[in-house]
């Protein structure tokens, strides 16, 4: 059967019912059986908000409501957020998460948590990238993921290491207990075998991707953020990344995971053969530049701040130090003195709006981030504490 891609264009105003009519046009009902529990994947990177970095709370109230309204029940939907988003509660109240887990009486899972219980599968699939980081005895996933429906929430954006994220990108934080950094050097493989673990494993699968606000750069974080206004959903996680791959300006057959997946037969990742309901998005082409960070036809653009620093910083790091100290140059350098002036500029219009309302005051996005003044203070201390200590020792070996 052809695989189906809903596309509708949507508004701050109408944007909750526009997910109602996307989903049920997209098949949700059909796709999602009701007898199960329903885990909504959290797609979060950021413990503060960015746009287009991680799950918006609109997309997350849309979908949750039209699943209720259809008949599904909330005590059956849980929030599922992966192991590597580590922000905790603060992340799910700046991103507006926790004022839709209150609204609709919802729990609110987090993998990291000590008392989420692992268990072994063994898949039945070929899973060779997966054999070489985990072993060949299978891998451990959470046990809420067995005999229930998934559904993805990824936003529309480039991402530094697979070009384009997407429901299938956002799998190693969930599905694996060690998360996704032992998997960075095959994760276009990984992501394909764990596709596949996933279809093996009892329960519907879906994909609610939105593109409201979308990001072109070096994602996650650090990101160009543009309105554009669209919502893509879809039972074939592949077909939804293929389109939305294709929307931003690539050939999805030319990105690596989408490839892959399509030639083993886990969805369709080639456009014209995909079926688009809703919205015509053949001639759509936002001419995003991936994880280069420039836009194909954006004048005026800079290198991103401190970019060649990082560069210096990460060369032969682990994976995990690579992802630390990405991290802290984000949520210290680049978010405070670069990032924060996109977060201001969409602050002003109906999305920065809308997104205030999920808000509590302490939260408020003037609240949020770390203040660059303060930053340049705690910098120069640091400085003249290290300068003072150094005066010191040299005038203690002058009169040793």
């Amino acid at each position: 059967m052809k695989s189906k891609v809903a596309v509708l264009k949507t508004s701050p105003g109408t944007v909750i019912d526009d997910y109602a009519a996307l989903m049920r046009l997209a098949g949700s009902g059909e796709a999602l059986p009701r007898d199960r529990n329903t885990n909504l994947i959290i797609d979060a990177h950021c413990g503060v908000w960015y746009p287009a970095c991680s799950t918006e709370p609109w997309q997350l109230e849309g979908v949750v409501k039209a699943l209720i309204d259809d008949g599904y029940s909330p005590e059956s939907l849980t929030l599922l957020a992966g192991r590597s988003d580590g922000y905790g509660r603060a992340g799910e109240v700046n991103n507006g998460y926790a004022a839709v887990a209150e609204r609709y009486g919802l729990g609110f899972t987090r993998l990291s948590d000590p008392s989420v219980r692992w268990t072994r599968f063994q898949p039945q699939a070929d899973t060779s990238a997966l054999d070489r980081i985990c072993g060949r005895n299978g891998i451990t996933i959470p046990e809420d993921l067995l005999n229930a429906n998934t559904v993805f929430l990824p936003v529309m954006r480039s991402d530094s290491l697979t070009v384009t994220a997407g429901a299938m990108v956002s799998a190693p934080e969930f599905m694996l207990e060690q998360g996704s950094k032992p998997a960075v050097s095959e994760i276009h493989e990984v992501l394909v075998d764990l596709l596949a673990v996933r279809k093996e494993i009892d329960g519907g699968l879906f994909a609610v991707m939105d593109g409201s606000i979308c990001g072109n750069g070096p994602g996650p974080r650090r990101l160009r953020s543009y309105e554009k206004g669209y919502i893509l959903a879809g039972a074939d996680p592949v077909a939804v990344d293929a389109v939305a791959a294709r929307m931003m300006g690539f050939d999805p057959m030319e990105i690596k995971y989408i490839n892959l997946a399509h030639e083993r037969g886990l969805g369709c990742g080639v456009f014209e053969e995909i079926e688009i309901a809703g919205e015509d998005v053949s001639g759509v082409n936002f001419q995003f530049g991936g994880g280069t960070g420039s836009a194909k036809s954006s004048p005026g653009h800079r290198p991103w701040p401190g970019k060649s620093m990082l560069s210096g910083l990460l060369a032969g790091r682990t994976a995990a130090d690579q992802g630390t100290a990405s991290r802290l140059y984000s949520d210290l350098i680049w978010y405070p003195f670069a990032g924060r002036r996109h977060v201001d500029d969409m602050a002003e219009t109906k999305w920065g709006q809308l997104l205030q309302t999920y808000l509590p005051p302490e939260a408020s996005l003037d609240h949020q981030g770390e203040d660059p003044g303060r930053l340049i203070l705690c910098a120069a201390a640091a400085l003249a504490a290290v300068s003072a200590a150094a005066r010191i020792l040299r005038l203690a070996r002058r009169d040793s």
